[in-house]
């Protein structure tokens, strides 16, 4: 009896025994498909399914302008894919057609039975990836969840919505683009462009880590994430969207009315130097415009007439002359090898003062200025150097082109060097070399640097604060500063602007045209040749708030300067009145004191 109870108990204890040996067996198979990958406890260590860790981009940060207002945003979209094989068969032969009915519903470009066809097919041949739909937005998939099938989720209803795809996009269109720029990596070459180009890493944020597994169809997301990835920052530019609408309509305007080939504006704030509008538009036919190109930056052209204004703050500095000399403006000025006439058809102007002879833009000003330096060239070249106008501004966007001066010494430097770039030829510059330098003039001599971004943010949180950066303190005298200041103020009241007054405050500005070289690498004729249309100034002219430049290239129903691109100038002004008026209107006048808001109704 006793043996007959021991043989009892050691069967109990091997049955227990062979039971936990066998749950641990399955345990161990547990932990190794978990780990592993493999897609089945039979399959051998070479047979497990490969997985791999890969990149998690992370959502880059927005570009918005100084009220916040998205100028560059990311958006995500879903790619859809559906896993037939794991929906139940009774619920799959009952709301199959219902699936299709909804699915065509939402995208009609197919009819129920072709995603009928599609999902039955996948289902036939075992396919767990049927694409159904492509970069559908986040409405769209959760829609798409509530339809027959899918509504029983991913295990059940086969649907596959976790695909992400971020993609950058311009809400306002062509507005701004260029200067926003992009940034795109193809084949592990990074092209970094404008504003989101230069401040790429602050926007690019931090990369993630996910698992991703190989399945018939290639590399598809697990859903497993093991590092979070880190959202980009966002800036908060200078630009101000409404007056960047109102230049880029003006600027638009003008190119369709003269059939210009393209041009360029830029609104800087004079104490700041922040850029608060810069548009940059090709003529295409004149059918549409586009951003394509960064005149306004990369673009270096002879400036013309704006130049004068540094060769009378030359001379001045320099004590070659007064402004209130008086000189023979005949309207036909020789030099060796050249013969230069007034815009008056060669009229001139009689003997007037060089104040005056500024103010009417006369290339007398080529006779003054050569027949101050032609025996010492380089003082004026010195000069040029101390006003700023030989470097370039190291500008926070790349493609800044640099300014062309001629070099005593140089293959590129005559004896008509000197009075030809006293008018503004034989040297380039871009609009924004150009606006920087008259900018200065508006802010009392002091040069600053333009800047594109006011703060880099992340979650509330402030990382960097742009505050202006001074170039040089000084350009010149403040002697010769007033001097000039009130020959801009002559230029539009008795000069060449003197049509584009306006009745609210005043404008203190330059007039430019200068012709290009045709193709022929010669400088042609008034009939064959092409001319650009400049104007830059400041407003109001007695405490400026707003420096601004207009250049248009190749303009067919006129070409100079105060018809073509001053025009444009004065519109812009006048409605970045009106509409900074109306908005004070609303603000009590207390509080705008006290926060140092300027009082438009000063500009008078």
């Amino acid at each position: 009896m006793s043996n007959h109870k021991n043989f009892i108990y050691y069967r109990a204890y091997a049955i227990y025994f062979g039971f936990v040996i066998i749950l641990l067996i399955a345990f161990y198979h547990t932990v190794s498909l978990q780990l592993e990958g493999r897609s089945s406890v039979l399959d051998s260590a070479d047979k497990k399914i490969p997985v791999r860790t890969v990149k998690r981009i992370p959502r880059m940060g927005e570009i918005l302008d100084r009220n916040g207002i998205p100028l560059v945003t990311s958006v995500t979209y879903y790619d859809i894919h559906m896993d037939p094989t794991v929906v139940d068969q009774k619920v799959f032969d009952d709301e199959l057609s219902d699936l299709g009915e909804e699915l065509h519903k939402i995208y009609p470009d197919k009819s129920a039975n072709e995603y009928i066809d599609l999902i039955r097919k996948g289902r036939f041949n075992k396919s767990r990836y049927v694409h159904i739909r492509s970069r559908v937005t986040n409405e769209e998939r959760k829609r798409l969840s509530k339809l027959p099938i899918f509504k029983e989720g991913r295990l059940k209803g086969g649907l596959i919505d976790t695909d992400e795809i971020i993609i950058r996009e311009l809400p306002n269109g062509e507005l701004l683009k260029r200067t926003l720029g992009y940034s795109r990596d193809k084949k592990g070459l990074k092209t970094l462009v404008g504003i989101e180009g230069s401040f790429y890493k602050y926007l690019r944020g931090e990369d993630g880590a996910e698992i991703e597994q190989r399945i018939s169809t290639g590399w598809k997301k697990t859903g497993q994430i093991t590092k979070e990835a880190i959202e980009g920052a966002s800036l908060i530019t200078t630009i101000d969207k409404e007056i960047q609408e109102v230049a880029h309509s003006e600027l638009e305007r003008q190119l369709r009315e003269m059939n210009a080939k393209h041009g360029c504006v830029v609104v800087m704030e004079v104490k700041t130097g922040f850029i608060r509008a810069i548009v940059n538009l090709t003529n295409n036919d004149n059918k549409s415009f586009s951003e394509s190109y960064n005149y306004a930056i990369g673009y270096n052209e002879v400036p013309g007439s704006t130049f004068k204004l540094a060769s009378i703050m030359a001379g001045l500095e320099d004590g070659m002359f007064k402004i209130t000399d008086t000189v023979n403006a005949s309207g036909s000025y020789s030099f060796p090898g050249k013969r230069l006439k007034d815009s008056n058809y060669g009229a001139g102007y009689g003997t007037i003062t060089i104040q005056k002879a500024f103010e009417k833009s006369s290339n007398v000003i080529a006779q003054i200025i050569y027949r101050a330096y032609y025996k010492q060239p380089e003082k004026f070249l010195a000069r040029l150097k101390q006003f700023g106008l030989t470097e370039p501004l190291n500008i926070a966007i790349n493609g800044e082109a640099k300014p062309v001066i001629p070099k005593m010494g140089t293959p590129g430097w005559s004896n008509l060097s000197i009075p030809m770039m006293a008018i503004g030829y034989e040297l380039q510059q871009t609009p924004f070399q150009t606006l920087t330098f008259y900018n200065a003039v508006a802010n009392d001599g002091k040069m600053v640097r333009p800047l594109f971004v006011e703060k880099i943010v992340r979650s509330g949180q402030v990382l960097k604060t742009f505050t202006p950066e001074v170039i040089r303190e000084e350009i010149c005298s403040n002697s010769t500063l007033k001097i000039l200041q009130l020959c801009l103020k002559g230029v539009m009241t008795v000069g060449t602007g003197s049509d584009l007054k306006s009745s609210l405050f005043t404008i203190a500005g330059k007039t430019g045209t200068a012709k290009l070289i045709g193709e022929n690498k010669l400088y042609n004729d008034q009939i064959n040749s092409a001319y650009q249309a400049s104007f830059v100034g400041y407003f109001p002219a007695d405490k400026p708030i707003y420096s601004c430049i207009v250049v248009i290239s190749d303009p067919k129903k006129e070409i100079y300067g105060a018809k073509v691109s001053g025009t444009v100038f004065a519109e812009i002004a006048n409605k970045i009145y009106a509409s900074t008026l109306s908005y004070h209107k609303a603000i009590n006048q207390n509080a705008m004191k006290k926060k140092g808001v300027a009082d438009f109704k000063k500009w008078k």
